[in-house]
């Protein structure tokens, strides 16, 4: 379950409601709703990063560590040289 969409959150505030006890369930559409906009306040305050975000930084990281070795590669190839002189 991801709690970073919106499905994800309503099924965690569902299965929260679910979990209060059967004297309480006859508010259970409020309790629902209080626990979304709990939960909901609580994640704003987070640095979080939805995962979007995530898999384009994680491709970003991944392009980067080629080049790097690449780069590395080629410094190598280049010292090699400089030193067979």
């Amino acid at each position: 379950m991801s709690i970073s969409d919106a499905r994800g959150l309503d099924d965690l505030a569902r299965r929260l409601a679910d979990a209060v006890p059967d004297s309480l369930r006859g508010v259970g559409r409020d309790i629902e709703a209080n626990f979304k906009a709990v939960l909901q306040s609580y994640l704003s305050r987070l640095d979080l990063v939805n995962r979007k975000e995530f898999d384009v930084q994680a491709a970003l990281l991944a392009r980067t560590r080629t080049a790097l070795d690449a780069l590395e590669a080629r410094l190598k190839e280049l010292e090699a040289k400089l030193g067979a002189r």
